[in-house]
């Protein structure tokens, strides 16, 4: 109804090497195994299993994913009951690298499943993320990835479109001071300029545990003091932007053209993680690499012909020679060197047909968004088992509530289920529902008039 359109490629993810090797995981399960079985049958009988047991859970994932998420006792209480939910509960506090090692012998699988699941901003070997490395192959094939039509502003300008449509206001330049709280409740929202909003029912904000003082010091010193202690993300992205005269094609051919492109010229699970581990040290790897020009699902992004590329390449925000600070004066010298890296594998990189360039480096990030992408994070805080469920961030925060705030509702990456465009705010919906005694699938089912 306002606009918003997404495209599901057929191809939703693949691993390229600098040789010209390469995996596809189609949404289709029966043609991604046949590419498997060209270099390890055994792999691709243990792919399909390992893929049908991932879907068999996935009912029980999605409904928990757009509802206010079980407390944590419950849900290991729940888990424990049945050999299944053990299992699930034993693939979730190994880390991701566990996990294929343990079902599959090929590196070249073992990596194409790890670089996927580590844009979560998860090392490949940290304990308690194991889950995504399960989940991923099930969801890429029942339900494929989507791209938006236009680009992902388009989600914004479709949810401005649909708040103006109920009768709300989207004030852009109107930073917040602080959330009004009086008698333990929270009554609106100040401005910097002096400004107040009054709230009927309750706020809702996307506030960070790091900053949630800032924001809101009447909440108990308790609840703070743990919010403070939140876990961010082992590392960031420096991202580069181009606009291209012409699209960037790929020098493996056609046909590759995926949702999600991991670039390596690393061919071992071993030299993978020597990579990965420059980031725990504060350094950059230019080898940590993915991207591709969007245009090439999506010819509306870019003027007949043209490209938009887009270059993630990893990165910590800490960094060892200089911390945080130093990125304004390096993220540029580290796009040039993943630039580098991009065009072993992209015709169309040259200097000559880039007419655009911008780079947001992981202390952009927190620049752009201070109030939810702290540390450069922008999945909020790491994904790690001890943040999931009702403890992300905390178990406090968990239920999408701050308690000894009455009425005020949080939202953001920070917040359950993680990170990522899940459309989470859902579950926040849900609770505060509750809370105001309005029957929530009474108002869904009445549809957008």
């Amino acid at each position: 109804k306002f606009g918003l359109k997404y495209n599901y490629p057929e191809l939703p993810h693949v691993s390229i090497w600098d040789d010209g090797t390469t995996m596809r995981s189609w949404k289709d399960l029966d043609r991604t195994c046949e590419g498997i079985a060209e270099f390890s049958p055994k792999d691709a009988e243990a792919y399909r299993k390992f893929v049908k047991a991932s879907q068999s859970v996935l009912p029980m994932f999605m409904a928990g994913l757009y509802q206010p998420p079980f407390p944590m006792g419950a849900f290991m209480a729940m888990m424990d009951q049945s050999d299944e939910g053990r299992f699930l509960l034993d693939v979730m506090q190994r880390s991701a690298l566990d996990v294929v090692e343990q079902y599959f012998e090929s590196d070249r699988l073992k990596i194409h499943i790890v670089r996927l699941v580590t844009e979560n901003l998860q090392m490949p070997d940290e304990l308690g993320t194991g889950f995504g490395a399960f989940l991923m192959p099930g969801i890429i094939h029942t339900f494929g990835v989507s791209q938006p039509v236009g680009g992902s502003g388009e989600l914004s300008k479709s949810l401005v479109r649909a708040i103006e449509h109920f009768g709300g206001e989207v004030r852009c330049n109107a930073e917040v001071r602080r959330v009004v709280v009086s008698s333990g409740k929270a009554k609106g929202l100040e401005l910097i300029d002096g400004e107040v909003f009054t709230a009927r029912d309750g706020v809702i904000g996307a506030i960070h545990p790091h900053v949630l003082r800032k924001f809101v010091a009447e909440t108990p010193e308790p609840v703070l003091k743990r919010a403070e202690r939140v876990t961010p993300s082992t590392f960031s992205i420096n991202l580069l932007h181009l606009a291209l005269e012409k699209r960037a094609t790929l020098k493996v051919g056609e046909g590759f053209e995926a949702v999600m492109t991991e670039l390596m010229d690393f061919h071992t699970v071993r030299d993978m993680c020597i990579e990965y581990d420059k980031l725990r040290r504060g350094e950059v790897s230019p080898r940590l690499i993915a991207g591709g020009d969007n245009t090439t699902n999506d010819h509306s992004r870019a003027p007949d012909g043209g490209g938009i590329f887009y270059g993630v390449n990893f990165a910590p925000y800490n960094l060892h020679d200089g911390g945080p600070t130093a990125w304004d004066r390096v993220k540029d010298d580290h796009a040039d060197r993943a630039l580098n890296e991009y065009r072993k594998y992209f015709n169309g990189l040259d200097e000559s047909n880039i007419i655009g360039k911008l780079v947001r480096s992981p202390l952009d990030h927190e620049r752009d968004s201070p109030a939810s992408f702290v540390k450069g994070d922008i999945h909020g805080c790491a994904p790690f088992f001890y943040q999931t469920v009702g403890h992300r961030p905390t178990p406090d925060l968990g239920s999408l509530r701050v308690p000894g705030v009455e009425g005020l509702y949080l939202v953001g990456p920070f917040m359950h289920p993680g990170g990522g465009v899940f459309g989470a705010g859902r579950a926040t919906a849900i609770q505060m529902m509750d809370d105001l005694d309005i029957d929530y699938d009474k108002v869904l089912a009445g549809g957008v008039q």
